[in-house]
């Protein structure tokens, strides 16, 4: 009986069972597997393999276990990477788990043979019958399964003893480790015997359903019809299990259209739809468009609404709270909310913000919906060039869908969300339409309420649409649809707003997303400005972000490889986290010169001042123009001279000096273009200085448009132009007088310690800037 009784090393399998005499291979990667291989290889190399029931369980009990397993013999080890082991096994025998200890580093199971089992024995008669019934069983699966080799077939057959046929079988047949488990606790040969006579014949049968399933789809497919195979499948297969959804979907979209909060004529027609589903069928083509613009309709939100806040002292401290100065945005959505609260009605208004990049127009709209509690959708126009994207495709075409204002309709789930319109100034248009005429009726509000989209071809209702376009140029965007759209200018930032919105946004915003907080980083508010002024050169605060960005970065690394406490930015460190300065001021010349002048421009990162250059040479009268100038520029310069030309005599410049001597315009730099007509007079000037060799002010800069008859016109772009000649240390500045209005309204912060002249011909600005 002792030896009826063994204590091996065990190892639990995980979807897989070992057979008596099955040579098979198998990878394991536990510790304790590992271990207990090694264990083996030490002695006879014979180890005890069990499956375990639930292939998740990583440290298997007793009753993880199934009760039989198998006592094979190691053949072969070789090691992989990542600690893991392909072991080469064969199955000796069965044998029965008694207990196992874990205390060891490897499982030890205590197991039990069956050697003595006493079999009740089988006669000559009933050994042949069983093998014959075998025999035929499993030619009848070969029959339906072509894997199994003839060589292998023929090596079965040839097998005369019941059990070793039997157990070769199972060997060799592709089982689920389940069903082989069934067959290695079946220790009796006629248990053994019955239980893959059944498995057999379940696979049996399931490859002839199988086999049916595929004639009857045969039957149903014709030549013209193969790309709808697999559709046919499923459909011979719902009709085997006795389902068909089809049905039920009609039903289920009849039980929506009668929930849905729409007025009547959209019910009806919504109905309508469902009913010619219902009757086309599943068959046809057209059942799966259908389909498609039914559930379109149904998921549309034509009467609901959500409620907008009321409380205008609250939406006020949301918009405070997420954004720094946009004083007329927010004023405007104020606006708004107090006339809605009033009226409890009222047409939503159709705002478009310009300025340029990173100023925060389009975050401003996220902040809008959550102070007014509406939904946000935000639609990127730009390079949208096919009118469908707007007004979506006619159903008539294949694939085709609505366009992006329904699809953001269906997105919000309300008819009153804010919905923003990006870079409207960037559409563009084709031989498919012009997208911006299709935006026409979107932002008009006397029409939208109506909206007809090609794809759903019902009215809709946008005016209750907050619509919030953004744009950097007016000027690329057509006269029609500008018309349509409130206009708030969103200029640049000043250096004082920029560094409140550095405090109180941007750096706890990087400080949070680089993982440290307030005590690991402090950035001086001298560096701050350092970093405004030396490392950006920009309207609004984008790269003023990725700067501090960069410096959290740098300083989270530091943290963790100096074990530092804390970090503190000054300027006399910022070089080290940021490396050397980027940009410069050009700041206001020392002393008098002739022939330069300081112009003013605007630029899509802000203001800038031009140092306009003007020589003389003796020549034939040419008159060159360098910098990269515009057409306008150049024209203004033509007509600077020309202004120059008719007053000569009063300057006491003779008449031949024009024919004899070739005048050179330079504007750096020279790799950036420049155009627009604002340096008129500047140009004018530095010509006039050169020519009579009079001196220019070094501390005067200029901007305004000159006529050939002297008059200055008005100019655009006045605040970020102020805002750089300040920068520059510019002390006077000549402004044409038709823009005094716009003077007043820019901040104090700005024009204090500016001298801002208002003049109106050249002969006021040439009394201000040559020196007398």
């Amino acid at each position: 009986m002792d030896n009826m009784i063994k204590i091996l090393p065990a190892i639990a399998l995980r979807g897989t069972t070992v057979l008596p005499d099955m040579i098979i291979h198998f990878d394991i990667s536990r510790a304790k597997s590992v271990k207990a291989v090694e264990e083996a290889m030490v002695t006879d190399q014979m180890v005890f393999l069990i499956t375990q029931k639930d292939y998740n369980v990583e440290e298997p009990g007793l009753l993880d276990l199934y009760k039989i397993g198998t006592i094979a013999k190691v053949k072969q080890v070789v090691k992989l990477p990542k600690n893991i082991l392909r072991i080469l096994v064969e199955g000796i025998e069965r044998a029965e788990i008694l207990s196992f200890t874990q205390d060891l580093d490897y499982l030890e199971a205590e197991v039990a043979r069956f050697e003595q089992v006493e079999e009740i024995p089988i006669s000559a008669n009933a050994n042949e019958a069983m093998l014959r019934g075998m025999r035929e069983i499993f030619k009848q699966y070969c029959a339906g399964n072509q894997n199994i080799s003839k060589e292998l077939i023929n090596q079965l057959m040839d097998i005369e003893d019941v059990e070793k046929l039997v157990d070769q079988i199972a060997i060799n047949v592709p089982l689920e480790f389940d069903q082989r488990q069934k067959l290695l606790d079946a220790v009796h040969i006629s248990d053994r015997y019955e239980i893959l006579g059944i498995l057999l014949s379940n696979e049996i049968e399931v490859m002839q359903i199988r086999q049916d399933l595929q004639m009857k789809i045969k039957e149903h497919i014709d030549k013209n019809q193969r790309e709808y195979i697999l559709r046919e499948q499923l459909k011979v297969i719902r009709e085997e299990l006795g389902e068909d959804t089809f049905a039920s979907d009609a039903d289920t979209f009849m039980e929506r259209a009668q929930k849905l909060k729409a007025k009547k004529e959209i019910k009806d027609k919504i109905t309508e739809e469902v009913k010619r589903f219902k009757n086309i069928g599943n068959n046809s083509s057209e059942s799966t468009v259908m389909r498609g613009y039914i559930e379109t309709l149904l998921d549309l939100p034509w009467d609901k609404t959500s409620k907008d806040n009321k409380d205008l002292k609250q939406a006020k401290d949301i918009l405070e709270e997420e954004h720094y100065g946009l004083e007329k945005v927010k004023e405007r959505i104020l606006e708004f909310l107090a006339v809605r609260t009033l009226t409890k009605k009222g047409t939503s208004p159709i705002l478009c913000l310009v300025g340029p990049p990173g100023t925060g127009k389009t975050s401003i709209g996220r902040s809008i919906a959550h102070a007014l509690n509406k939904e946000y959708v935000r639609i990127s126009l730009g390079g949208v060039r096919d009118e469908a994207e707007i007004r979506g495709h006619r159903r008539t075409y294949v694939g085709a869908m609505p366009g992006r204002i329904i699809n953001g309709l269906k997105q919000a789930k309300v008819k009153n969300p804010l919905m923003v319109l990006d870079e409207v100034d960037k559409v563009s248009s084709d031989y498919k339409g012009d997208t911006s005429s299709a935006l026409l009726e979107v932002l008009d509000g006397e029409q939208n309420n109506k909206f007809c989209d090609h794809y759903i071809e019902l009215p809709v209702d946008l005016s209750e649409v907050l619509f919030l376009a953004t744009a950097n140029d007016l000027q690329t965007i057509p006269r029609p649809l500008l018309d349509r759209m409130e206009i708030i200018e969103v200029s640049s930032y000043t250096e004082n707003e920029k560094l409140h919105i550095a405090k109180e946004h941007l750096i706890p915003k990087q400080i949070e997303a680089n993982g440290l907080n307030d005590k690991l980083l402090q950035i001086k508010d001298d560096a701050l400005s350092h970093i405004i002024n030396g490392y950006t050169k920009e309207a609004g605060v984008r790269n003023l972000e990725r700067k501090i960005g960069e410096i959290c970065r740098k300083a989270a690394r530091e943290i963790l490889e100096d074990n530092k406490k804390s970090v503190q930015i000054t300027v006399k460190n910022l070089e080290k986290y940021l490396g050397r300065e980027r940009f410069s001021v050009q700041l206001a010349n020392e002393q008098d010169e002739i022939g330069i002048v300081r112009g003013l421009a605007w630029t899509s990162v802000g203001g800038d001042t031009l140092q306009i250059e003007v020589n003389l040479m003796p020549g034939k009268g040419e008159f060159l123009l360098t910098g990269q100038l515009g057409d306008v520029m150049k024209e203004s310069a033509q007509a600077g001279i020309s202004y120059i030309r008719s007053i000569a005599d009063n300057y006491d410049i003779e008449k031949e000096f024009f024919q004899k001597h070739d005048i050179h315009i330079h504007i750096p730099e020279g790799a950036v273009p420049k155009d627009g007509p604002s340096a008129g007079i500047t140009m004018a000037t530095a010509m006039l200085s050169a020519i009579t060799k009079t001196p220019v002010r070094a501390d005067v800069a200029m901007t305004g448009e000159i006529t050939l008859r002297g008059r200055v016109l008005p100019i655009g772009g006045l605040k970020e132009k102020l805002l750089a000649a300040k920068t520059a240390g510019i002390k006077k500045v000549l402004v044409p007088k038709k823009n005094e209005p716009d003077v007043k309204e820019i901040d104090k912060e700005i024009t204090d310690g500016l001298e801002i002249v208002f003049v109106e011909a050249m002969a006021e600005v040439l009394a201000e800037a040559l020196v007398k």
